[in-house]
């Protein structure tokens, strides 16, 4: 099973499937489709006979019921095929350490850029194990392309041993999850699922039941231009008032200076010219009250900073992108329950685990599709330090097949 589900792995990393947040289309990037068409190709191989591709990216299949009982609520797995645009995706050049014994490792396309076990010690516990990682020049897109290779594996292994019984499972592949439009088309109604579960998280045996509430926020600024020959006293820079806003973040609110469950203020980008100027943010916190006081404290700072620039203006705009799902999954307790058990019985010691971030399931859950997260084995996401170890994906592909067992059963 590991060779399989490796050998999908590295079909699909090579195929560029990186997201754009600056394009308005959907997917924003044509390219994701091309992962798409294949996938429904290998759906359709392994007998998933309406595997298809819809106009928005989205690939839709199903694998029937073949239980007598008919309790078996319909079970999504959901894992996207985009990656991030933090770092090159273009190119991909994976390369295994077979039978890994120890130590860093130093990818072959930039010796600069080493793995190293002080700042992975999860390296650790992988010891004899296949670990697939890039060359260094680009991201490897474990996240989420292990998912993916996970889930299309799993199908498979259902598929060809129909002696496991199990109720109708969908299987959804999204696009453009990265830049926070995962589930904007996807067709509820269509999917037909009760319950579901992305493939999107790290370490082996983590379940993921609890997520940031994320907010965007952009600041437009318009300040005073005029000759700067002429700007004794008359000037407003926009440019200036910008990086004044940005001084005055608190240093010990930012994510390299936050962990556990706290949240931060992230500026992620900036442009502007002397009239003009533009900030964008995003703000994180697992409680809505958390995430409305740092919206009021940058918009406090904002009001500050412009009191000495009283002929410029400003417009302060926040714009709601996800929220924690554990306020939904805590009505639902069978779903992390049915979760631990498959992760037990593959093998593991499950671990309950909250994320400094979302999935399509934040969005998911509160769309009406409750929905937890499990590991799909990466590590390092967003950077070409990225890797994943084969035999971890193989647990990942168990553990999907003793879920459904595991909802078979309890119904």
């Amino acid at each position: 099973m590991a060779a399989s589900v490796t050998d999908r792995f590295l079909r699909y990393v090579v195929i560029d499937t990186q997201s754009d947040a600056s394009s308005k289309s959907q997917p924003s990037t044509e390219k994701q489709k091309d992962l798409g068409r294949l996938l429904v190709d290998e759906l359709l191989s392994i007998g998933v006979s309406d595997a298809h591709l819809d106009e928005h990216g989205y690939v839709y299949g199903t694998i029937p019921s073949n239980t007598p009982k008919n309790s078996v609520p319909v079970i999504c797995i959901c894992a996207h095929m985009d990656t991030a645009p933090d770092f090159s995706g273009t190119n991909v050049k994976p390369q295994i350490v077979r039978n890994y014994q120890g130590g860093d490792i130093r990818l072959p396309g930039d010796s600069t850029r080493v793995i190293r076990v002080a700042d992975h010690p999860v390296l650790k516990d992988m010891i004899g194990h296949d670990i697939v990682t890039s060359d260094g020049t680009t991201l490897l897109g474990a996240d989420d392309k292990a998912g993916v290779a996970e889930i299309v594996a799993a199908a498979e292994f259902l598929i060809n041993n129909p002696d496991i019984k199990h109720g109708t499972i969908r299987i959804l592949f999204t696009t453009d999850e990265e830049i926070g439009r995962g589930v904007d088309k996807v067709d509820l109604k269509k999917l037909g699922a009760d319950f579901g579960y992305t493939m999107d998280g790290g370490a082996a045996g983590s379940i993921e039941d609890e997520t940031f509430s994320a907010d965007a926020v952009e600041i437009a600024i318009t300040g005073v231009a005029i000759h700067p020959g002429q700007a004794y006293g008359r000037m407003e820079n926009a440019i200036r008032i910008a990086g004044d806003i940005i001084g005055r973040l608190p240093r010990d609110m930012a994510p390299e200076t936050t962990k556990g469950r706290d949240g931060f203020i992230h500026p992620t980008g900036a442009s502007g010219v002397m009239e003009k100027a533009h900030l964008s943010f995003i703000i994180r916190d697992f409680t809505e009250e958390g995430l409305k006081s740092k919206e009021a404290l940058l918009e406090n700072i904002t009001r500050e900073v412009m009191k000495s620039y009283p002929g410029s203006s400003y417009t302060f705009t926040v714009k709601e992108q996800y929220r924690n799902m554990k306020e939904v999954l805590d009505r639902h307790p069978e779903i992390i329950e049915h979760a631990v058990e498959a992760v037990r019985r593959a093998g593991m010691e499950p671990r309950r685990d909250s994320i400094r971030g979302g999935t399509d399931g934040s969005r998911l859950s509160f769309m009406g599709l409750p929905c937890a997260n499990i590991f799909a084995g990466g590590h390092a996401f967003h950077s070409p330090l990225e890797f994943v170890s084969s035999q971890d994906m193989e647990k990942a592909v168990k553990t999907i097949v003793e879920l459904a067992k595991v909802w078979e059963e309890r119904s």
